[in-house]
């Protein structure tokens, strides 16, 4: 009995620095794993002020019937029910007609600009992975479009588009000979091809930089293993890179689709706030229905549907790549 009671204590003893270091760790872990999502808090909560916020308000306005009479105080604004969004939908009406017009404008752009603004990013940045002298500099002019501001870039447009003294004109008219008689390019048909034109020239360089990058982690040894055997250059781009860049390009389709569908700058500065109907954008048609009409009631209803839209189709576009992506592996 008396050798075991000393046996006890120092076993005591020996027990209880090892209980108070425990809770330190334990508590020195919750820091560290804790502090990374205490830094971001703030800029979480300024996210959420800035974006959900503004969100969940013109979810509110799409349900009243806001009209000028009511911008002083919008929430007396009487409650219109669905009422805005079965204007919106009904397509046998003027209101409704207007809209599936710009929804279908909206989607012929979005499509023809991803597509050449895919193409032409990766046409250069694979065309850019040979060494050359110059290559840097023409890295950075490629970019040039990239870098300017929106305003600054598209404004230069607007007076290369101008009908009597415009660059375009001048090239296509007056020296080349192309046309018959110079071209209104901000007014009628042409306005799409215009718009076209800016948000290519603007848009491409987003993707020649991604592919760019992305291509700097294709190792070479699969280039060379391949033109030992024989393969030409479109048989390497076509068994190698393109392979290797699935990956990338199926988060930059979506990030350009995104950018693209929703761009309001570009038609904005281009055209003013009453687009052509050739080159009527929904977003731009989105604020003629708020701000031009008066009617906020109908104009959120749109904006509503609109991310409805977005959502749906980026939730159908991530579940068919993922798909694609266990299937390839």
């Amino acid at each position: 009995m008396t050798a075991t009671a000393p046996a006890a204590e120092a076993t005591v003893r020996k027990s209880s620095p090892g209980a108070a270091r425990g809770p330190r760790r334990r508590t020195g872990r919750l820091r560290r794993v804790g502090l990374p999502y205490l830094l971001l808090l703030p800029a979480l909560l300024l996210e959420l002020l800035v974006h959900l916020v503004p969100m969940v308000i013109g979810i509110v306005m799409s349900f009243k019937e806001l009209t000028q009479f009511y911008i002083r105080d919008w929430s007396t604004a009487p409650w219109a029910g669905l009422d805005n969004y079965s204007v919106s939908v009904d397509f046998d009406a003027p209101v409704g007609q207007a809209l599936l017009h710009s929804f279908l404008v909206t989607v012929a752009f979005t499509v023809l600009s991803v597509g050449l603004c895919w193409h032409i990013g990766t046409a250069a940045a694979v065309f850019m992975q040979d060494t050359f002298r110059g290559r840097g500099l023409l890295r950075a002019l490629f970019l040039v479009p990239y870098a300017l501001p929106v305003y600054a870039a598209v404004i230069t447009w607007v007076f290369m588009f101008q009908h009597d003294n415009g660059l375009v004109n001048h090239v296509l008219h007056d020296q080349l000979g192309l046309t018959d008689k110079p071209s209104f390019w901000l007014i009628g048909d042409n306005s799409f091809v215009a718009l076209l034109t800016v948000s290519v020239w603007k848009g491409w360089p987003f993707a020649f930089l991604i592919v760019m990058a992305s291509l700097q982690n294709i190792p070479r040894e699969l280039y060379e293993a391949a033109a030992l055997d024989g393969a030409g250059m479109v048989q390497q781009l076509r068994r190698i890179t393109l392979p290797s860049l699935r990956p990338v390009n199926q988060v930059l389709v979506l990030v350009l689709f995104l950018w693209t569908f929703n761009d309001f700058n570009t038609p904005y500065v281009l055209f003013g706030k009453s687009a052509p109907e050739a080159a009527d954008l929904i977003s731009v048609h989105i604020y003629q229905a708020s701000f031009v009409t008066w009617n906020f009631g109908t104009g959120s209803a749109m904006s509503v549907l609109l991310l409805l839209f977005l959502l749906v189709v980026t939730g159908v576009y991530l579940a068919l790549t993922s798909r694609g992506r266990r299937t390839a592996q």
